[in-house]
């Protein structure tokens, strides 16, 4: 069983037009997990750590700056084959090029102001949970529904 965790941010966009629920259910009825979620101000620290890779352009201040407008809503979920399962609900960065029944399809029209942010490999993810979790705000149970979602994947 390939179970894999991802992190997403529910961005300052989506907080301020009240989608918090709607990106939730979104992952919640693919079948994935949630294994922990907070509300939180992202520090400049934090930000310029998972922005590093592009930490030094000049468009990171305005980045920086939009991901403190207000707080965010971080959430680790899991589930077999997650990350690519997540990339498919999201959609390409580019909300303008996001296929419609894709949260950024459906919700966003902008490259920084796209709703989420998700984990992009498996590295990626274990990386981005340690960063915004402590270990001990983040839950193992057994879901009952797991043999309807995955049947014989599992």
């Amino acid at each position: 069983m390939n179970q894999e965790r991802s992190l997403i941010i529910i961005k300052p966009d989506a907080v301020q037009r009240n989608l918090v629920g709607e990106v939730v259910t979104r992952f919640e009825r693919k079948g994935l997990k949630i294994i922990g979620m907070k509300m939180m101000n992202i520090e400049d620290v934090v930000l310029e750590e998972h922005y590093s890779h592009i930490k030094d352009k000049p468009f990171f201040p305005g980045i920086r700056d939009f991901m403190k407008a207000c707080p965010v809503v971080v959430m680790a979920v899991t589930g077999i084959n997650a990350v690519s399962a997540i990339r498919l609900i999201v959609g390409p960065t580019k909300g303008y090029e996001a296929d419609a029944g894709s949260i950024r399809g459906d919700f966003s029209m902008s490259i920084q102001s796209n709703i989420v942010h998700a984990s992009d490999s498996v590295e990626a993810g274990e990386q981005e949970i340690k960063r915004f979790f402590k270990d001990d705000e983040l839950f193992d149970y057994k879901k009952i529904d797991i043999d309807f979602i995955y049947a014989d994947s599992k």
